[in-house]
C-alpha cells in the first residue's frame, strides 16, 4: 500500500508540555483557584503535588516559543483528572478546569493556530481512572452496574484503594487506579473512536497515543486512522513504542512512533561513559555503555533501513521526555553532552521534540523530578539556549535538514561525520565527541557540488582544507560539532 503521511510534520519542531508544570497565568482572574495550596514552583516536584501551571499561562507564552521556532506543541494529557500528569482520566470530554477548562483550550487553539503552531494532544485510550464515570457506577453498584462489560472485571469485591485486598480487576501494569478498558467491547471501541473525532472537530492537529501496543483488538487502530483522517487527513498519529515498531508503521495505523530507538544510541555517543546509570538502568530504553562512532553509525543505520523513507520523516524523535531523567542529569551535567545530542536531533530525519526546559539547560532526575517547574530566565544556561535556537534556525532554513537525504561520510573512532542532500542543497554535519581535536581526511567524490566553504554553525576552531576535487580535510575541536556548507 501507498504511505500517505502528513506533510507538515516533517517541517515541523515539536515543544513538548507537562501543562502543571510549564507556565502560571499571570491574570489570576481566569484561575479556578486562586489561593490554592500549589506547591511552590522552583521546589523539587513531588508524586501527588500540584504546581499550578494552566493553558492561560501557555498562551502567554506562545510568544517565546515561536521566537525558539517551534511550531508544534505536544501536550501530556489536559483532560480532568485527579493526578497532575493527568493520565489517570475522569473525563474525556472536558479539559481539566485546573487547566482552565475548555474555554481555555478553545482560546489557546486559536492563539496557537495563528502563529502557525500546530497541537497535538495525548489520547489515554487504554485505560481509565477509577474515578471515570463508567467504572464508578461499577464501584457503586457492582453486578449491577450497566458498565461491567467496559472494563475487565475478574471477581467481587472490588478493592480499588487497598492494597491489602485483591483488586479483582485489571488494572493497568497492576495500578488500581488505572482501570484497563475492555477493547473487544463494540461500546468501549465506538466510544473512544468518538472522543478522538471530537477533539479533531474541535480544532486539534492530532493525536500521541499513550501504551498503544497494550491494545491488541484486531481492527482497531486501522479504524482509529480511518476514522481520524476522514476528518482531517492531515492529522498527526504518533504513537508511545519504545521498541522496533513496524508492526505500527505500515502505514494502515500510525504515521510514526517515540523515536526512542534514535535516544538511546544518542546519548550514548555523545554522554558515553558519563551516562549516569541510576537514571537510566530501570527505564525501557537504555542509552548505554558508551558507543563508538562505528557503533553509533551501524545503529542509525539500522533504524534509517527499520522503516520506509515516508515514515522516517514523520517519526518523533527526542532526547527526553516526562518518562525519562532529563538528559542533563542522564549526562551527569555535562553541557557539551547536551549540545552534542541536541546537534545530532535536530539534523535527523524525522520531527525533533523538545522536553520544555531542555532548551534553558533544566536539570532533573526521573519521575517526578523530571517534571520540575520552568526556570525562571535568571536560571537559564544560556549557551544550550542559544545551541538550541541556533539549530532549530538552521533546520527551517535549510530543507535538507528536514526532508533530504542521509548519508554517513566517516565514523571511526570517536568521530561521525554525515551528510543531508536534497536536490542541489547539500550539508556536512561533523561532531568529535573526544576529549582531543581531531583531523580526518574525507571523500567527497559522491558529492555532486562544488566543495563546502561556510561555516554554518560550530567554533571558529573548526578548520578546513580542500584537496581537490574529491577530498577534505577536516579538523574538529574536543566535544564539538559542526555544520558546514
Amino acid at each position: 500500500m501507498q504511505i500517505q503521511t502528513p506533510d507538515w510534520v516533517k517541517h515541523a519542531v515539536f515543544y513538548q508540555i507537562f501543562p502543571d508544570r510549564f507556565a502560571i497565568s499571570k491574570q489570576p482572574r481566569k484561575r479556578l483557584l486562586r489561593n490554592a495550596s500549589w506547591e511552590d514552583w522552583h521546589t523539587m516536584p513531588t508524586l501527588q503535588g500540584y504546581k499550578g501551571g494552566d493553558l492561560w499561562g501557555v498562551m502567554e507564552q506562545l510568544d517565546y516559543l515561536q521566537d525558539l521556532g517551534i511550531n508544534a506543541i505536544y501536550f501530556t494529557p489536559i483532560f480532568q483528572s485527579a493526578s497532575n500528569h493527568r493520565y489517570h482520566t475522569h473525563d474525556y470530554y472536558q479539559v481539566d478546569p485546573l487547566l482552565g477548562g475548555n474555554p481555555a483550550f478553545k482560546e489557546l487553539l486559536e492563539a496557537a493556530h495563528a502563529r502557525d503552531i500546530k497541537v497535538v494532544l495525548d489520547g489515554v485510550f487504554n485505560h481509565s481512572s477509577r474515578g471515570f464515570f463508567f467504572f464508578h457506577d461499577i464501584l457503586e453498584n457492582g453486578p449491577h452496574s450497566p458498565w461491567l462489560d467496559w472494563f475487565k472485571i475478574e471477581n467481587w469485591p472490588l478493592a480499588p484503594y487497598t492494597g491489602d485486598l485483591p483488586a479483582n480487576y485489571e488494572g493497568w501494569d497492576g495500578n488500581r487506579a488505572l482501570p484497563v478498558f475492555n477493547h473487544d467491547n463494540p461500546e468501549v471501541r465506538e466510544y473512544i473512536m468518538e472522543i478522538a473525532e471530537y477533539w479533531l472537530k474541535f480544532g486539534i492537529d492530532g493525536w500521541r497515543l499513550d501504551v498503544p501496543f497494550e491494545i491488541t483488538t484486531p481492527g482497531f487502530w486501522q479504524e482509529f486512522r480511518e476514522r481520524v483522517k476522514a476528518i482531517n487527513s492531515d492529522a498527526y498519529i504518533v504513537g508511545e513504542v519504545w521498541t522496533d515498531a513496524r508492526q505500527w508503521l505500515d502505514g494502515s495505523q500510525f504515521d510514526g512512533v517515540m523515536n526512542y530507538l534514535f535516544t538511546a544510541p544518542t546519548i550514548a555517543f555523545t554522554a558515553g561513559d558519563r551516562v549516569v546509570l541510576e537514571q537510566v538502568k530501570d527505564r525501557s530504553y537504555q542509552p548505554y555503555p558508551a558507543l563508538s562512532a562505528a557503533e553509533y553509525a551501524e545503529k542509525i543505520q539500522a533504524l534509517l533501513k527499520l522503516y520506509p523513507w515516508e515514515i522516517q520523516l514523520t517519526q518523533l524523535n527526542l532526547l527526553a521526555s516526562h518518562d525519562t531523567a532529563r538528559l542533563l542529569t542522564i549526562a551527569d551535567g555535562d553541557q557539551k553532552s547536551v549540545e552534542l545530542a541536541t546537534l545530532l536531533l535536530l539534523t535527523f530525519p524525522g520531527a525533533p521534540s523538545i522536553y520544555y526546559g531542555d532548551e534553558v539547560g533544566l536539570p532533573g532526575a526521573i519521575d517526578p523530578d523530571s517534571r520540575r517547574g520552568f526556570p525562571l530566565e535568571a536560571n537559564w544556561n544560556k549557551d544550550i539556549y542559544q545551541t538550541h535556537r541556533q539549530l532549530i534556525a538552521l533546520r527551517h532554513a535549510y530543507p535538507c535538514l528536514r526532508t533530504g537525504d542521509y548519508k554517513v561520510l566517516f565514523a571511526q573512532g570517536e568521530v561521525y561525520v554525515f551528510t543531508r542532500t536534497l536536490k542541489q542543497e547539500k550539508l556536512i554535519v561533523a561532531i568529535n565527541v573526544g576529549t582531543s581535536a581531531v583531523t580526518i581526511d574525507l571523500d567527497m567524490s559522491e558529492l555532486r557540488s562544488s566543495q563546502p566553504n561556510k561555516l554554518l554553525y560550530g567554533s571558529d576552531e573548526v578548520k578546513w582544507d580542500n584537496q581537490g576535487d574529491s577530498g577534505l580535510s577536516l579538523n574538529i575541536p574536543a566535544r564539538t560539532g559542526c555544520i558546514i556548507n
